[in-house]
């Protein structure tokens, strides 16, 4: 039992130097809102939008912190030539009464980008790169000491910029099986130096990066991570893994941790529970996306949503900590929010929810609303790759031409 007074998901919280005046927070969702590697005017405009809403802090995703960093061609980079743009949207959550928080990234192995500083795309281990059979880059390299030195100085001088771009948290991605990822799963790491084996020295790197990253920006901003608890396959780490690597990640000194799980390549319903629909690959333009879609259609079974997924494996982390947790995974009415923060979690992060009603927190508090209309048909996923960005395929598709549109622009 949770000893705790049961907070109201409607008061403010401290997270490190940070307070926000509510317990929600929109998780990182890809938006597909990127104009050549910068925030369009239509990132703007949603992220606006759900802080407009009432959401307390909105995160903006996967922005690289160096060109090799990158996924895709077109994700977000912090550079010195991109400030403005990012700092156009951070102004535009504020002026909407929000706070902004940068995910910092760094995508290893997984990468569809073949123009690269290396030979081939770094990870924790070398060998054989699956991600590349949709790519044409079938090895990956493994990092040297000097490599990992060289990512951390990245993290932490992204992190720098997210600060000097207006940004009020920065979220460092360790989860979904990119770099950071890779380190920490056992499917991934095969290393036998002090950064593989053993799952404290698969969080060495991980930890540094994080490390590196309060030393530079903790005293401004909040430091969060994102991770898997469970990957949610039998390779993989468990449930009891996640709790013990976020003793670690407390001990390290975060602000915050955000519980997701899976991982992209491997268990992606782990990550959204529940299947992807059939149109999504159908109609699915974007080749390397559609193949993707493909490929975990005929590796995973159907799986039927149901609220609160991910809380079986996230009580174990809350077991094991008293640093401040965010539960995210299929809250999307005010029982369930109740009952997550009835069982001492701290926020509650929401992607979906918040793509289907940017204002469904002010809904939640006003008694306007007590059910999203979401359905958690994870349709919006493919709408990051049209036009207009993600979307709900209940509402309005995005603005096609402020989605390219860079967001400083005149």
């Amino acid at each position: 039992m949770n000893p705790r007074p049961t907070p109201s998901p409607f008061s403010p919280i401290a997270i490190g130097p940070l307070t926000l005046k509510n317990r929600f927070i929109k998780s990182a969702t890809n938006e597909g809102m990127s104009a050549q590697g910068v925030p369009s005017k239509q990132l703007v405009k949603l992220h606006s939008a759900l802080v407009a809403g009432g959401t307390a802090m909105t995160t903006v995703a996967y922005c690289a912190v160096s060109s090799d960093g990158r996924t895709l061609p077109n994700q977000l980079t912090f550079t010195q030539s991109s400030l403005p743009h990012f700092k156009a949207l951070t102004d535009g959550v504020h002026q909407a009464g929000g706070l902004a928080s940068a995910q910092i990234t760094h995508g290893g192995c997984f990468t569809f980008i073949r123009e690269r500083s290396t030979k081939r795309p770094l990870s924790a281990s070398g060998g054989f790169n699956k991600i590349g059979l949709m790519s044409g880059m079938f090895l990956k390299q493994a990092m040297t000491e000097a490599d990992m030195q060289q990512v951390v100085r990245e993290f932490a001088q992204g992190a720098r910029l997210a600060r000097q771009a207006g940004f009020d948290a920065v979220e460092i991605h360790m989860g979904h099986g990119y770099l950071l990822s890779q380190f920490i799963s056992p499917m991934y790491n095969k290393r036998r130096d002090q950064y593989g084996g053993s799952l404290e020295n698969r969080l060495r790197f991980p930890r540094q990066v994080l490390r590196a990253v309060l030393d530079a920006v903790g005293k401004d901003m909040a430091v969060i991570c994102k991770y898997s608890v469970t990957e949610g396959v039998r390779a993989g780490n468990s449930a009891e893994d996640g709790a013990q690597i976020a003793r670690m990640l407390e001990e390290e000194g975060a602000h915050l941790l955000v519980l997701s799980a899976g991982m992209n390549a491997e268990s992606i319903t782990t990550m959204f529970g529940s299947s992807f629909p059939k149109e999504n690959r159908v109609q699915q333009k974007n080749k390397i996306i559609a193949l993707a879609m493909a490929i975990q259609r005929r590796k995973e079974p159907t799986v039927e949503f149901r609220e609160l997924y991910l809380l079986e494996h996230a009580r174990k982390v809350r077991a094991a900590v008293k640093m401040p947790l965010a539960y995210l995974g299929g809250a999307k009415s005010l029982a369930s929010i109740e009952k997550i923060m009835a069982e001492g979690f701290d926020l509650v992060a929401m992607g979906r929810v918040l793509l289907a009603e940017n204002d469904y927190v002010n809904k939640l508090e006003s008694g306007a609303s007590r059910d999203s209309i979401c359905t958690a048909c994870n349709r919006c996923v493919a709408m990051m790759y049209t036009p207009g960005g993600t979307s709900c395929v209940l509402g309005q598709p995005g603005d096609a031409v402020l989605n390219s549109q860079q967001a400083a622009s005149r």
